[in-house]
């Protein structure tokens, strides 16, 4: 079987302005980690730590599906 991103999933924070950012945490060694993902079981295991940013920050956190496809460049 051959996988394909076709649609990506994005946790989201809105401000109390309204302004939205792409959630993220500090992973094993110390990087930032975007929660952004490509598939079902990925959203599921960042759920709780959307989940806890909402409850650390009071920002709403929303699930956003990215759908459309289109090619920009190959590197």
């Amino acid at each position: 079987m051959k996988l394909r991103v076709d649609e990506i999933f994005a946790f989201v924070s809105e401000d109390a302005d309204g302004n939205e950012g792409i959630c993220a945490f500090v992973g094993e060694g110390g990087m930032w980690m975007p929660m952004v993902c490509a598939d079902q079981a990925r959203v599921d295991s960042l759920r709780p730590m959307a989940k806890a940013i909402r409850e650390k920050t009071g920002m709403k956190i929303k699930l956003v599906r990215f759908s459309k496809r289109s090619f920009v460049e190959e590197i």
